[in-house]
């Protein structure tokens, strides 16, 4: 792995990572009981995600352009395979991350409500013991909330499926398009902005079905019409159908890329 395939893979351990402890955030609001400050102050990892997925299209385009000018310089199909094993395990670090990161959320949120600004909030963390408290907060999942799976699944089968779906095309969309360009290197441009084909797909699921129905929940929990340990679970399963996701992309990869050639073509 040279050293710009390693650029690539950390910026897509980063989009995902985050992606992942998204989930913790929605754990902090319902203990904290403030769920707009917790995705406010989320906000700020999602810029850094976005950030580093501006990044991330330009120098993968860049390195497939070479690949077409000089082909023996590395192979495109196996740089690909490497980049959707980084969201893999980039998923399986945020899950694991996910007890500790919504600890210290938690923390972060009520500094917030006390200081509401956010550059005294920095400064508590990095000048009034907040570090000690990052320290503090590490935990590693209970075995209990695993355990509990065979309780129920907190969440409709429905949405778990879908969850699925929606994170295996958004996880490949860009890849394919870019990939795309290299079946057909005389569309390569056109093939570039047709990720929307594959990725609209999961944007649709996630922002009409899936986010919706997790907003309910989380709201359900709030209020006291759902218990904890029940929204803990659809915690645990989104996340675990969010890293079968990402196994899936494996599988989408070639299929998307030839379904956006045939488009690219036909247009």
């Amino acid at each position: 792995m040279d050293k710009n395939l390693t650029i690539l893979c950390l910026l897509t351990f980063v989009i995902h990572l985050i992606g992942t402890l998204a989930y913790a955030v929605r754990i902090a609001g319902v203990r904290t009981r403030r769920i707009a400050v917790s995705f406010a102050l989320f906000n700020i990892l999602v810029l850094v995600s976005r950030t580093s997925n501006s990044f991330q299209g330009p120098l993968l385009a860049k390195r497939v352009e070479g690949n077409l000018i000089q082909p023996v310089a590395h192979s495109l199909p196996a740089d690909f395979r490497w980049l959707l094993f980084s969201a893999t395990l980039a998923t399986i670090a945020g899950a694991f991350l996910i007890p500790t990161f919504q600890r210290i959320f938690s923390k972060a949120v009520q500094e917030f409500q006390v200081h509401r600004s956010l550059p005294r909030l920095l400064m508590c963390l990095f000048f009034r013991g907040g570090l000690s408290e990052i320290k503090d907060s590490a935990s590693i999942p209970a075995s209990k909330n695993v355990a509990a799976l065979g309780a129920g699944l907190g969440i409709s089968a429905g949405t778990i499926a879908l969850n699925i779906v929606a994170v295996s095309l958004w996880t490949v969309g860009v890849f394919a398009a870019l990939y795309a360009g290299c079946l057909d290197p005389q569309l390569r441009g056109t093939s570039s902005t047709l990720s929307p084909i594959v990725n609209g797909v999961a944007t649709i699921l996630m922002f009409v079905i899936i986010d919706p129905q997790m907003s309910v929940v989380t709201d359900d929990v709030v209020e006291g019409r759902l218990d904890e340990p029940s929204f803990r679970r659809a915690i645990v399963w989104l996340v675990g159908s969010r890293l079968v996701g990402t196994l899936l992309a494996q599988v989408l990869l070639i299929p998307a890329a030839g379904l956006i050639v045939l488009v690219a073509q036909n247009l």
